[in-house]
């Protein structure tokens, strides 16, 4: 049993929720339980460049009642985060609204335009890896100097594999559904094929290597064959990958992201590599659009759903109340393998959960500005009723059977 061992002294507001704190996965009455504060290592909180889809703020709101207590940030903004001076940007932001620890990537490449590399040395300090996220680096040429550099600097190089060559107008998976609904799939080898060449450059620079929401079986067994190898390799999918797949599409922009909804068989080999070990964290992509940008089904929706909300409560629901998955799992998946590899502290951070709580999905209820969720709908287990980050109450919810949206409570500057 994991141990939460780190709560020094429960905020007097959140005190009545809790009768009782021992440690452990706490179950604080009959139907209550004390989390660790949960990490995710892959958001999109679209500050700065774009708050008509996100804030800091309203990110930071949707964490806070999803049970998260730290996220990195990812740099595709404007201006993205590729030197010192465009990153202060995004960090005043962050000083000013955000009521959780906001970890910023910096970029890889200047602009993310795979051309040239990064101010690395310089942003080092400042931010907890280095990513292009949202777009693959196409140059071999350009990942090695990258990853040798990185490795120079004890930095994470955080990939987002894509090969554009690939991609061919692709927007969903390249499978039965595109071919039984005329659209234009996006194979699995976009995604493999470049693990597989990142691989054999970790080989050669000895990089410690991290890759994003993975969502083949090809991409699983490349990287459970390279972790076996004894290579610096960790992963993350995300909770859509594990309980949803091509067959559960609708046309519907609200089932559009990237990488896509795979096969069944990608789904079970996800599953198979969170139970092995192979797969070291469960990250949201969380990814707000505007209502508009969602609103043109598969083919002409942005890529991106919101998530941060929904993540404990579905995973709890379709993978652990039926014994797919301990709960011990989930929490190492959700906080101490995330929080270890990104060597992100947890301080007196955690949430209380009614666990027999249940609901139906409302995206009308997110905190989040982004709605699209494709588990609107869905009944669930697992109600937030309080977060604390650093010993503050950051959220509590109000009402017992989730009546009304919740208003996050930000800590005192």
């Amino acid at each position: 049993m994991a141990k939460l061992r780190f709560i020094r002294e429960i905020p007097q507001n959140v005190q009545g929720l809790i009768p009782l704190v021992d440690t452990g996965i706490v179950p604080v009455s009959h139907h209550c339980a004390v989390f660790p504060g949960f990490c995710d290592v892959h958001v999109h909180f679209r500050e700065p460049g774009f708050s008509y889809k996100e804030t800091i703020a309203s990110g930071c709101a949707a964490a806070a009642r999803g049970g998260y207590t730290a996220v990195c940030t990812m740099p595709n903004l404007n201006p993205v985060p590729d030197s010192p001076e465009r990153l202060a940007v995004q960090e005043a932001l962050i000083a000013a609204q955000a009521c959780i620890h906001v970890y910023p990537y910096g970029a890889i490449t200047v602009g993310e335009q795979g051309e040239t590399l990064a101010e690395l040395e310089a942003l080092a300090p400042r931010v907890v890896a280095f990513s292009d996220d949202g777009h693959g680096v196409q140059r071999d040429e350009m990942m090695r100097a990258a990853m040798l550099e990185a490795k120079r600097l004890s930095k994470l190089i955080v990939a987002h594999c894509e090969d554009n060559r690939l991609l061919r107008g692709g927007y969903i998976h390249d499978g039965v559904y595109a071919r039984a609904h005329n659209h234009r799939g996006i194979c699995s080898e976009s995604e493999w094929g470049q693990i597989r060449r990142d691989l054999e450059l970790v080989r050669e620079t000895g990089c410690g290597y991290h890759v994003c929401h993975i969502s083949t079986k090809e991409s699983v067994a490349l990287i459970r064959a390279a972790k076996a190898e004894g290579l610096d390799v960790s992963c993350e999918t995300g909770p859509h990958y594990l309980v949803l797949d091509e067959n559960d599409l609708q046309e519907d922009g609200r089932f559009k992201m990237n990488p896509p909804l795979r096969s069944r068989e990608d789904r079970e080999a996800l599953l198979a590599g969170v139970l092995d070990g192979t797969i070291d964290c469960i990250a949201t992509d969380h990814a707000p659009h505007s209502a508009a940008e969602k609103a043109k089904g598969l083919a002409g929706s942005a890529f991106g759903i919101v998530g941060l909300e929904t993540a404990f409560p579905v995973l709890y629901t379709r993978l652990v109340r039926p014994g797919l998955l301990s709960l011990d799992r989930l929490m190492e998946l959700l906080v101490y393998h995330p929080r270890k590899r990104f060597s992100i502290p947890l301080g007196n951070d955690y949430s209380i959960w009614d666990l027999d709580a249940e609901y139906s999905v409302d995206p009308a209820e997110f905190l989040s500005l982004g709605r699209a969720t494709p588990f609107a709908g869905w009944r669930v287990f697992g109600k937030c009723l309080a977060t604390v980050c650093g010993g503050k109450l950051v959220y509590q919810a109000e009402g017992q059977r989730h009546k009304a949206p919740p208003r996050p409570v930000c800590p005192e500057a």
